[in-house]
């Protein structure tokens, strides 16, 4: 019998690099075997955070990708923050310069007020063309798939549901109105509005809607009295390098991603500034590693608690490069916003930690959705945002292990997470909603 064929609708797609693009080319990589050939439809031009050309290595052989031109409106939104035409707009509100301007705050209310859903809006009216023309010559379509955000995509599937009548699954990376974010795009009521109608009417339609935790698939359920699916991030074995590296000399602590303000560790900064008065050796033997974009006000944080001189800072990496440093660190730092969503927040980079194999400590909610991923592995430590005591307590531990040479992680139930295994649910999903039997 030949595989049945998914539509996948995603903006980012390598060489696109980020977190962005890691789950739906993991389920892209894996899909055959389960029965399923994937299509990709992607963008042509797209404005990426940052480009991983190392992520093209997973993209299976003879994949049929379809692509279309995108108008980006960016353009626009890089004049009034004075960023130049090649420079990368970061999720999240990243501020690497303190005290946005008046052009700077007319911008985010622009990109919030105007570009509905999201930036990509521009790109759903051809995308929809492309595609309509695409399923009359191809109509051995058994599912779409769309992945947000951008929530773009999810209405340009919507108009395919509408006009063809597919099977749909609406997969959300991220929430949509109850996205840490939100409440910074200084909406109007009725901006507000729209996104909320939108939302809706996204969640509803769809045949089956995948959250990838059990928070935001507890508040979708509720909010839109439906079934709601669970299928987490994970991590892919075959990342890891075959030897694994000799760890650091020093006790290094490493953030991997992208630190804006919400992400902003001040509860760490203030326990490591009063552990290096109390164990007068650590000044030796401490290293912080940053790992990716880091908001000013945590750099101004690291200079409050004269803490800069501890600094290694690095840009953006390839993945294979992160894989690495995330082995090599003694102690992985996990940052969920501290936002008032912060207790259905999950990182991608938690199952990276958990593959990597090295002791966590988390800075988030004790009774999370984070937290309890790690509690259950036993993979590290939970400390609340403004818990310095729990904080030291977990350092301080982590160190004395490290000085005996006995810093090891014990973390264990971890295939759960696997991306090969979690394709395998993402496949059984597919067969129940698919046309054929």
């Amino acid at each position: 019998m030949p595989a049945k064929k998914v539509l996948i609708i995603t903006y980012y797609w390598p060489p696109s690099g980020g977190a962005g693009v890691q789950r739906r080319l993991k389920f892209t990589k894996y899909l055959r075997e389960f029965g399923w050939e994937p299509i990709i439809f992607t963008v042509a031009n797209g404005e990426f955070p940052e480009i991983d050309s190392s992520l093209e290595k997973d993209v299976p052989a003879d994949l049929e990708i379809i692509t279309q031109a995108i108008r980006e409106p960016y353009l626009l939104y890089k004049y009034f923050t004075g960023k130049k035409k090649k420079d990368k707009i970061h999720a999240g509100f990243l501020s690497e310069k303190k005290n946005p301007g008046i052009l700077q705050n007319l911008a985010v209310w622009i990109r919030g007020n105007l570009f509905i859903p999201d930036a990509r809006m521009l790109w759903i009216k051809p995308s929809i063309k492309t595609l309509s023309d695409y399923l009359k010559k191809n109509n051995d379509v058994d599912v779409v798939v769309s992945t947000g955000p951008p929530h773009s995509c999810h209405l340009i599937a919507l108009a395919l549901k509408k006009k063809h009548g597919l099977k749909w699954l609406a997969d959300f990376r991220d929430p949509w109105t109850n996205i840490d974010f939100y409440k910074d795009l200084k909406l109007t009521k009725r901006a507000d509005a729209r996104h909320h109608y939108l939302e809706k009417e996204v969640i509803t339609t769809a045949d089956a809607v995948v959250a990838i935790g059990k928070t935001m698939q507890e508040e979708f359920s509720a909010t839109f009295n439906r079934e709601i699916h669970c299928i987490t991030n994970g991590f892919d074995t075959n990342d890891a390098p075959t030897a694994t590296p000799m760890p650091d000399r020093k006790f290094s602590i490493a953030h991997i991603g992208t630190m804006v303000k919400t992400r902003n560790p001040i509860v760490l900064w203030k326990a490591l500034n009063e552990l290096l008065s109390e164990i007068p050796e650590l000044k030796n033997d401490l290293e912080i590693k940053l790992v990716g974009k880091t908001d000013v006000e945590a750099i101004d944080s690291l200079k409050q608690y004269e803490l800069t001189p501890f600094v290694n800072r690095m840009d953006y990496l390839s993945h294979n490069e992160v894989i690495k440093i995330q082995q090599q660190s003694q102690v992985l730092l996990l940052m969920v916003n501290n936002t008032p969503n912060a207790k259905g927040v999950i990182t991608g980079k938690i199952f990276e930690y958990l593959l990597a194999k090295r002791p966590i400590l988390c800075i988030g909610p004790e009774d999370g959705d984070a937290a309890d991923i790690i509690k259950k592995t036993d993979a590290g430590f939970t400390a609340g945002f403004e818990d310095v005591l729990a904080t030291k307590k977990i350092v301080a531990d982590y160190y004395l292990k490290f000085k005996q040479k006995n810093l090891v992680s014990t973390s264990q139930n971890i295939e759960q997470f696997n991306r090969k295994n979690l394709t395998q649910e993402l496949s059984v999903l597919l067969n129940t909603i698919g046309k054929h039997d």
